[in-house]
């Protein structure tokens, strides 16, 4: 009898879900309305259950189910449906039979969960999986995770403000939010945690509304302010003006400021000189590219966190682990890549299998100096449009598949953030670009010939730097 686990699928969904909700400010919805356990897997189906009949009609009159469906569809290429089923929390022969109408206790969680702020010890806007405990610590961030501890147990007394830099997908916001969480867990302090990107958003929402004083008053009387890839911020004169004062209020009061970017504060060159000397009057400290054993031992903490049933072999994990070493980003998807062909195909892992799996993520490591320009142009050519309508606003058929196919080489083969391109294509945002890069990575397990076009055009590319 054949069987089917779609575990890991629903696992990364729910995960991209809520970072979404994150990005767009809605974590509490997330947190209210996402009470839903997976349970078991039968061919093209996934039984899911919540608390109760209200909660399930919730759901589908959100269309939240329809949500999780499509994010499921993009992960894996199956159309799998999601059922719902309810989950007594006291099931005993005595119980009482599920009622269709809302009880006055649920009335009364529900009111308790959208009106108050810190009902669980849980912070909104952080991700609760980013802890000092699941980050794993090596020689390449042990500095920084050690300052990171000391600034969670003394905020605003020892090291302030604190500037955490390193390449993409190397732990950096991992340990910004494992501060976050010790300080909002540990203490009373209020704590704010932005990406650069919705602060300067918010930011200009606050002036069209006439509201300014009301953003000022937040930022201002905070404990704690945590802001995410303040790169962002070049050429955003209006924010960073505002962001000077901001500091600069929190400093003299001695609160905690922490700030990532993707490179050292020296390389941005669309800053303010004051913003510039703020940033760097504290402690600077960097997140070096992991080596073998560090990228061995996070695979390692990634199985015994997040799948501890599956068996991987070493030989599998040393292979991903010597080939990969880009960041701990790629690092995980390529785990992730391994287990779900473990869970569809019911095949175990061989080097052979393995090595033909993951051939994009082994033998097409990321290319220094590789401008952005040059690839779109080489794009452009390909499918015979021009480079003003690659970048532009366009929608046209012909123009979006390229459009996405030259997202995804950026993201793959460079080290540019999925903000910095959404700059280079008409100032889009960075979801848009994982909406992309996730698309063409669908068509490429669909399609083998698709698949030899980029592997094609990222050739060229690369032939014409030479």
């Amino acid at each position: 009898m054949e069987t089917w686990d779609y575990k890991n699928f629903w696992i990364e969904a729910i995960n991209q879900i809520k970072n979404e909700f994150i990005s767009a400010g809605k974590e509490n919805e997330f947190n209210l309305w996402f009470s839903i356990e997976y349970i078991s897997s039968e061919k093209e189906k996934i039984n899911a259950g919540v608390p109760s009949v209200f909660y399930r009609d919730q759901m589908n009159n959100r269309e939240y189910i329809t949500l999780i469906e499509n994010k499921i569809f993009e992960l894996s290429g199956i159309k799998i449906s999601v059922q719902i089923q309810i989950i007594e929390q006291n099931s005993t022969k005595s119980s009482k039979k599920i009622s269709n109408k809302i009880t006055e206790s649920e009335k009364l969680i529900i009111k308790q969960n959208e009106n108050s702020e810190n009902t669980v010890k849980k912070h909104p806007l952080l991700r609760s999986e980013f802890t000092f405990d699941t980050f794993v610590k090596c020689n390449e961030n042990a500095f920084t995770y050690n300052a990171g501890l000391v600034i969670s147990k003394n905020p605003g007394v020892i090291y302030n403000p604190v500037l955490i830099y390193g390449g993409v997908g190397v732990g950096k916001t991992h340990l910004m939010q494992a501060i976050g969480n010790a300080i909002w867990k540990n203490t009373n302090l209020k704590v704010i945690y932005i990406t650069a990107e919705n602060f300067t958003n918010e930011f200009i929402q606050c002036i069209n509304s006439n509201s300014m004083t009301k953003f000022k008053n937040k930022y201002r009387n905070t404990d704690a302010l945590l802001i995410d890839d303040i790169q962002f911020l070049e050429k955003k004169d209006g924010t960073q003006e505002e962001l000077f004062h901001t500091f600069n209020a929190l400093a003299d009061a001695k609160k905690q400021i922490v700030f990532t970017c993707d490179r050292p504060v020296s390389e941005l060159k669309n800053l303010t000189e004051r913003l510039r000397s703020r940033f760097q009057m504290g402690l600077n400290t960097d997140i070096q590219t992991p080596t073998y054993e560090t990228r061995r031992a996070i695979l390692q903490k990634k199985i015994e966190d997040d799948y501890p049933d599956k068996k991987i072999p070493n030989e599998v994990l040393d292979l991903i682990a010597q080939n990969v070493e880009t960041n701990v980003r790629d690092l995980v998807a390529c785990l992730i890549k391994v287990i779900a062909y473990m869970d569809l195909v019911g095949e175990n892992l061989t080097i052979e299998i393995t090595q033909n799996l993951l051939r994009d993520m082994f033998f097409s490591p990321r290319t220094e100096n590789m401008s952005i320009e040059n690839i779109i142009k080489v794009v452009a050519d390909y499918y015979n449009i021009s480079y003003s309508d690659l970048k532009g606003q366009k929608r046209n058929k012909n123009i979006m598949l390229p459009r996405q196919i030259a997202m995804y080489i950026i993201r793959k083969i460079t080290e540019y953030s999925t903000t910095e391109i959404g700059m280079e294509f008409g100032g889009r945002d960075h979801t848009t670009v994982m909406h992309s890069c996730n698309k063409i990575e669908k068509l490429i397990l669909e399609d083998s010939t698709f698949d030899s076009t980029i592997q094609l055009l990222i050739r060229k590319v690369k032939d014409s730097k030479k």
